[in-house]
């Protein structure tokens, strides 16, 4: 797959008219493999999951280099025809104008979309405080805006996964980062219909990513009613792809088989889906 017809300024264009009504589910690859699977399913955009490349390295989540999640993002753009957002993780850097330059170096992959967490990594304060993240999302904003580009800019609000699990901070959060500059908003964590719709009337008419990151909850049906503009899944093909391997090698340890398992894709069947 080459971007001879498609051109990153096309891309980002897509990517933007996707948020604008409608709703739609952005899968998250981990290498080229994934990504192009999911392209041929016919899903209009596609995004990175940083627990996905860094299990994929031996690595833990968010144990990566920034060089290495850069090298990542151009091979994904270069080697697909459909919008990419960028999980950046929390920017790998604290203050904002290293913020700024981070976004920078991520916007020349050619990617069209990224997102920036408000998640500092730290146990004893797991959140930057509000008026910092908001400087952090300005920055971004501010990088994108200077590169003359028309990236698209997610804030994340990470309350729920970093267990504080506060509807009311993470709404206030969420609106600090669409006044910021933040084109999507996005506060994974959440469950139930009712923190979902709290949320999608909170940021109105900013468009909202919700993840659906497990079984159980809203589908997309249900999510699109909700008023969701996109669904990601974070790490969820990746866990189960690693669910799938490691149920096959435990069985070589333990019967000396592979009887039992689901069928497997046959080797005919990988090679014309790359060929």
């Amino acid at each position: 797959m080459t971007q001879s017809r498609i051109t990153i300024s096309d891309k980002r264009q897509a990517f933007r008219k996707l948020h604008e009504s409608g709703c739609f589910i952005i899968p998250n690859p981990w290498d080229v493999g994934s990504a192009r699977y999911l392209q041929s399913l016919g899903f209009k955009a596609l995004a990175t999951t940083s627990s996905g490349l860094a299990w994929a390295q031996g690595r833990p989540d968010n144990g990566l280099p920034r060089e290495r999640v850069l090298a990542h993002l151009r091979e994904l753009v270069d080697s697909t025809d459909v919008p990419l957002n960028a999980d950046f993780e929390s920017g790998f850097a604290a203050d904002a104008a290293a913020i700024g330059e981070s976004v920078r170096l991520a916007v020349a992959t050619g990617v069209a979309g990224l997102s920036i967490e408000d998640s500092t990594g730290r146990a004893d304060a797991p959140l930057f405080g509000l008026d910092d993240a908001v400087a952090r999302l300005r920055a971004a904003r501010d990088a994108i805006d200077a590169g003359g580009t028309d990236t698209l800019l997610v804030g994340r609000a990470e309350c729920f996964v970093v267990g504080r699990p506060d509807l009311a901070e993470t709404i206030a959060r969420l609106r600090a980062y669409a006044n910021a500059g933040a084109d999507c908003l996005y506060a994974p964590g959440l469950r139930t219909v009712e923190q979902i719709r709290a949320v999608v009337d909170a940021v109105h008419p900013k468009p909202v990513n919700v993840l659906m990151g497990s079984a159980g909850g809203p589908g997309l049906t249900a999510l699109s009613q909700l008023g969701v503009r996109r669904v990601s899944v974070g790490g969820a093909l990746s866990r189960a792809a690693w669910g799938g391997f490691m149920s096959a090698a435990q069985a070589l340890v333990r019967q000396g088989s592979l009887d039992g398992l689901a069928p497997l894709p046959t080797h005919d069947d990988l090679d014309a889906l790359f060929s």
